[in-house]
C-alpha cells in the first residue's frame, strides 16, 4: 500500500481516492486517468493505491480517502471482502466496484457487502468519473449494462424464473432419480 497522509493533500477540496486492483498497470492508468481529470468539478486525487483486499481495508483506515476503487478478484481478501471489512472499519467511506465480473451474483454480493456502485472496466474516463463522483456523494451508481441487469432482477416477478440464468438439468438440481 503507497498512499499520501490526510494532510497532505494539495487540493482540499478534491475527492480524495484510493485505488484497489492487484494490477500494477491497471492502478497506474487509472491513476493517471483520474489526475488528469480538469473540468471544474471536484477534482478527483488519487491518495493511495492497494494491491489486496487487505491492503485495501488498511488505505481505508490510514488514508481516510472518501472512496475506494475496488477489484473484485484480488488476493488476500476479495474485493467485496474487503468492502464488507472496510463497512465495519470505515463507514464514512464508500465503494465504488470497478472490474471486469458482470455476473449478477457478483453486483448482488458487491451491493450486499456495501458498495454504492458498479461500473466495468471497459467504461470510458467520464463514466468512472461520474460514478467515483456519484459515490462519494452517498448515491448508488451502475454503469448501463449492469443498470439493466440490477433492473431486471428487481421487476421480474418472483415466482417466475430468472430467464438469464441457464437451466439446469434435473440431475443438477437434485431431483433426478434414476
Amino acid at each position: 500500500m503507497t498512499g499520501r497522509a490526510p494532510g497532505d493533500e494539495e487540493d482540499a477540496d478534491a475527492l480524495r481516492v484510493v485505488l484497489a486492483d492487484d494490477h500494477p498497470v491497471v492502478r497506474t492508468g487509472l491513476a493517471a486517468l483520474l489526475e488528469s481529470v480538469r473540468d471544474g468539478s471536484p477534482r478527483v486525487r488519487v491518495v493511495g493505491v492497494a494491491a489486496s483486499g487487505r491492503e485495501a481495508v488498511r488505505a481505508a483506515v490510514t488514508l481516510r480517502p472518501h472512496v475506494v476503487v475496488m477489484d473484485i478478484r484480488m488476493p488476500d481478501l476479495n474485493g467485496i471482502e474487503a468492502t464488507r471489512e472496510i463497512g465495519r472499519v470505515a463507514p464514512r467511506v464508500a465503494v465504488l466496484m470497478l472490474t471486469m465480473v458482470e455476473e449478477d451474483d457478483s453486483v448482488f454480493a458487491a451491493m450486499r457487502a456495501g458498495a454504492l456502485g458498479y461500473v466495468l472496466k471497459g467504461a470510458g474516463q467520464d463514466e468512472i468519473v461520474r460514478a467515483i463522483r456519484a459515490v462519494a456523494a452517498g448515491e448508488a451508481i451502475f454503469g448501463p449494462g449492469v443498470a439493466r441487469r440490477v433492473l431486471g432482477q428487481l421487476s421480474r416477478p418472483p415466482d417466475r424464473p430468472d430467464p438469464t440464468r441457464a437451466r439446469r438439468s434435473p440431475r443438477a438440481n437434485g431431483t433426478y432419480s434414476p
